[in-house]
């Protein structure tokens, strides 16, 4: 068995530790921050607990088949409950309930938006085949050009919409523009405009209603500390506190990794679940990096930031678990985010409410609020100690204006606001893009940073920054196509 070093305590180190610590591998899995989850983990406020980044689960049988193989079942670690509505779209005219009920969703679609309801069925048949299509290339490693004429590729290819844009391909079932955003606006998860990002990402908003929204009891941050639990039962050790400062290099190995605190560490094999690109550019101190030098990383494309407002509130509201509030001119706002690298007067806004769902987020009677706006990313070089108040009122006002969330800013007794500044600087996210590197066709498979680094013999990538992507589900596949790499090259030594 290996000794395996694993940088980052996030879900796809995590997920990594877990089954490699099942199979009997001695992992020792180094984090900078005092807790686990990086991204996927959670701080209090007082008595109000708050999720860092994602805040729901899809696709829950994929946790449940990575808990399988490390020989445990996750419900005995989470408490899932299934959202439905799965969140509450707000337009300037309208509030839409989006659900997972076949019949639930035909019906609000009838009443907002008429004469689309079989386009909704058409979208869901035929993203069914694309998905059943694609997922194998997304399960699978990426690190020889010829894979793209495999079997696999080839029958994918023709379902993979090529030259379109997810708003392109969701114009070929719906004629209303607000339900079309309501099917591409799930592009934002990695960071990216709809009418940028690849139409195969057309599965995103199918994956939600096909196979539900979920919500942790505790947060999302559980299914991280589930997975350390689970790496420690199986004799794994999380060391937290213990950042990693420099890679060790003999040639193209990683002989050791050095510590924050001065000390080494040996290894057989190095997985890396740090931010990329903030990593490569960090941990590597000479010139040995070709591929992607400090150059060229910073030539690459990245996604989007947020700007976050986390809320201790001394009231109940009765509003969804999520709510999605849209700029008016939805398109300026996403192109000022993404292309112009301006601040938009009216941005669009995610709100959490979760302690409708969960009471112990917070007292009895008052809610752990999470509101998220997607700005442009530490490229942009926006000033933020000179723009954070004025910002944060902006997004307050939008909030109180036009949502059910009247008067919030008198009821918040906590707060902490987190901007593209910070995520850079506290959270070590390379110039703030909260959803690693974009995923153009550009950067994505064979042309992402692969599994199996390609710089060093030894090292290998987990997260949002490698195959297959970001985004929680892909960054489970990302550490179960990992692990079975490690194993299937020892079992071939």
């Amino acid at each position: 068995m290996k000794k395996i070093a694993i940088v980052g305590a996030g879900p796809g180190g995590l997920a990594a530790a877990m089954i490699l610590a099942s199979e009997g591998h001695d992992v020792h899995v180094f984090e900078k921050q005092g807790y686990v989850g990086g991204r996927n983990g959670h701080f209090n406020l007082g008595s109000y607990t708050f999720d860092i980044g994602p805040t729901f689960l899809s696709m829950p049988h994929i946790v449940e088949e990575l808990f399988n193989q490390s020989h445990r079942n996750v419900h005995d670690y989470l408490d899932l409950v299934e959202l439905a509505p799965m969140y509450e779209l707000q337009f300037s005219d309208k509030r839409v309930p989006m659900y997972r009920d076949r019949t639930k969703m035909l019906a609000e679609i009838a009443k907002h938006f008429p004469g689309n309801e079989q386009g909704y069925l058409n979208f869901m048949e035929d993203t069914r085949k694309k998905m059943n299509a694609l997922l194998p290339l997304l399960q699978t490693r990426h690190h020889r050009l010829r894979d793209y004429v495999s079997k696999r590729a080839l029958k994918a290819l023709p379902r993979l919409s090529l030259g379109k844009s997810v708003y392109d391909v969701l114009s070929d079932y719906f004629t209303d523009e607000n339900l079309k955003i309501a099917f591409t606006f799930q592009a934002k998860y990695l960071g990216m405009s709809p009418w940028e990002c690849p139409g195969a990402f057309s599965i995103l908003s199918y994956m939600e209603h096909e196979y539900g929204v979920f919500h942790p009891l505790g947060g999302v941050n559980q299914l991280s500390k589930a997975m350390a639990k689970v790496t420690e039962e199986h004799g794994g050790a999380i060391h937290l506190n213990q950042g990693v400062q420099e890679f060790m290099l003999d040639g193209k190995r990683i002989s050791s990794i050095k510590l924050d605190s001065g000390e080494t560490f040996e290894a057989d094999e190095v997985i890396v679940n740090a931010d990329f690109a903030q990593a490569m550019s960090h941990l590597i101190k000479d010139d040995t990096l070709k591929k992607y030098s400090k150059e060229k990383i910073e030539k690459k494309k990245y996604s989007c930031s947020t700007f976050m407002i986390y809320a201790g509130v001394d009231k109940l509201y009765d509003m969804p678990h999520h709510t999605i509030l849209f700029a008016e001119d939805y398109k300026k706002n996403v192109e000022e985010m993404t292309k112009d690298l301006v601040l938009s007067k009216e941005p669009s806004i995610y709100i959490h409410n979760a302690s409708v769902t969960d009471p112990t987020l917070a007292p009895e009677g008052h809610s752990a609020i999470y509101i998220l706006a997607p700005v442009p990313n530490n490229y942009a070089e926006i000033d933020w100690a000179d723009k954070e108040e004025q910002f944060k009122e902006l997004v307050l006002n939008e909030v109180e204006q036009k949502t059910g969330f009247n008067n919030l800013r008198a009821h918040i007794v906590e707060e902490k606001v987190l901007t593209p500044m910070q995520w850079e600087t506290d959270h070590f996210v390379h110039k703030g893009a909260t959803f690693s590197m974009g995923h153009q066709l550009s950067q994505m498979m064979y042309f992402r940073p692969h599994n199996r680094f390609q710089e060093f013999d030894n090292c290998w990538l987990v997260g949002g920054g490698t195959h297959p992507g970001s985004g929680l589900p892909t960054i489970l596949e990302s550490a179960r196509i990992t692990t079975n790499w490690i194993n299937e090259m020892e079992a071939a030594q």
